[in-house]
């Protein structure tokens, strides 16, 4: 295993390990030690009580961050008439039918969200394959099959991530830019705490929420009280 940068070991040195953070806190630090030349993306990892093994203790969902990521999500639409034309007057970036499906076929992927009227999920189904290890397949879960396009594309854009747990018992995801404000980033990671609570499974026992931790992209993590990160 490479040994981590010099840069990296004096940011580890401001965090103690032992401790368990506030969430203004925790962030403070992140954004304290992100150095790195680029705007980095500030991450949080959530450590659940459940078992993915079990298909009554899957945690899945969406959550519109109410400070956006930072990131221009490019958005693409599978439609046709009516709503075609309503997905291009909403601003998605890349709008067709059978065309897109044969142009990812034959291998463009440059794009982050895929959403997709109910009427040619029988068309981009074929595409499963591709899309779905990528976390790009179309979801009526994540809404992002639907006949409410405009709705869908502007969610997308202002904010709107999907999240899911993974083999592990783990929840990734990005909560903006080492850049934003730190008020902005704690509303946004509240926002998506709440998000994951609402989304507890029935058959989940015991503790829920037993780890969080948060990070900047070239960062140290930072862990956060579980109790404190459930608090509004």
């Amino acid at each position: 295993m490479p040994k981590p940068g010099k840069k990296y070991q004096e940011a580890a040195k401001q965090v103690n390990r032992n401790n368990l953070y506030e969430p203004a806190e925790a962030i403070e630090l992140v954004k304290k030690t992100a150095s790195a030349k680029f705007d980095e993306t500030v991450e949080v990892a959530v450590r659940l009580g459940v078992d993915p093994r079990h298909a009554d203790q899957q945690v899945r969902g969406t959550v519109v961050l109410p400070h956006g990521t930072g990131r221009t999500r490019r958005v693409l639409v599978f439609a046709k008439g009516e709503k075609a034309k309503e997905a291009e007057n909403a601003g998605a970036d890349f709008v067709g039918a059978e065309d897109m499906v044969a142009k990812i076929e034959g291998g463009w992927l440059d794009f982050d969200v895929a959403i997709a009227t109910p009427d040619m999920m029988g068309a981009v189904g074929k595409l499963g394959r591709v899309l779905g290890p990528r976390g790009l397949m179309p979801n009526p879960k994540t809404g992002t099959v639907t006949f409410e396009v405009e709705k869908a594309i502007r969610e997308v854009k202002a904010g709107k991530i999907p999240f899911r747990v993974d083999k592990g018992g783990i929840v990734h995801a990005p909560l903006g830019k080492v850049s934003f404000d730190n008020e902005k980033l704690v509303e946004n990671f509240q926002a998506l705490m709440e998000a994951l609570v609402k989304a507890k499974p029935a058959a989940a026992k015991g503790q829920y929420v037993r780890a969080v931790t948060v990070a900047s992209t070239m960062g140290p993590g930072v862990r956060v009280n579980p109790l404190k990160a459930q608090a509004r």
